[in-house]
């Protein structure tokens, strides 16, 4: 655009990093991570990326790349974890520069809504961040989305049903990590 006037990306100075990301030593966008799909570093590229989206105050950008880095096969190994620990720092710190949208209403439209590959663990892991969101979002500023309920009749599962789901096909250790977020003991 002509006489636009063009700023620089950049991380916000003194912005807190999430502790459960690897460092994000230089800018990156959404499309960075894209480039390495179907390469074996592609999960520690959405990490990174998620990484630089925060720090660029681009929380809800962050969480997309969380959300690819969760499309990936249960038998994957790394020496990061999967990012749902990286998901509820984020919730926690909605009140921090950047538009976030509504996870809990993101995540309910996504765990309705994925295909293939990998559907069935895809699903489940988005009514697990749901489930993450609702239990650390106030519902008043947050809420489910309640015309898809009706009009689709949808039934969402129990946190029970979710963790076992996951035990059944997901990574070995998803379900101790997610029950260890969010007990109901």
């Amino acid at each position: 655009m002509p006489g636009a006037l063009m700023t620089k990306k950049s991380h916000i100075p003194d912005r807190e990093s999430c502790p459960f990301l690897p460092p994000a030593l230089q800018v990156l966008k959404p499309g960075d991570s894209k480039l390495r799909r179907g390469k074996e570093d592609y999960f520690l590229s959405t990490l990174t990326c998620a990484q630089s989206l925060w720090l660029q105050g681009k929380p809800a950008q962050a969480l997309l790349q969380l959300n690819h880095a969760l499309s990936l096969p249960a038998d994957m190994t790394t020496e990061w974890p999967l990012p749902y620990q990286a998901k509820v720092w984020i919730f926690t710190r909605r009140h921090e520069l950047g538009f976030l949208g509504n996870p809990v209403r993101h995540y309910q439209h996504l765990a309705s809504r994925v295909r293939d590959p990998n559907k069935g663990l895809r699903s489940w892991r988005a009514w697990a961040c749901f489930h993450l969101a609702e239990s650390v979002m106030p519902a008043d500023r947050f809420p489910r989305d309640f015309r898809q309920l009706e009009k689709e009749q949808l039934v969402i599962p129990e946190w029970s049903d979710v963790l076992r789901q996951i035990s059944a096909i997901g990574a070995s250790h998803e379900a101790a990590l997610l029950k260890s977020l969010l007990s109901t003991d």
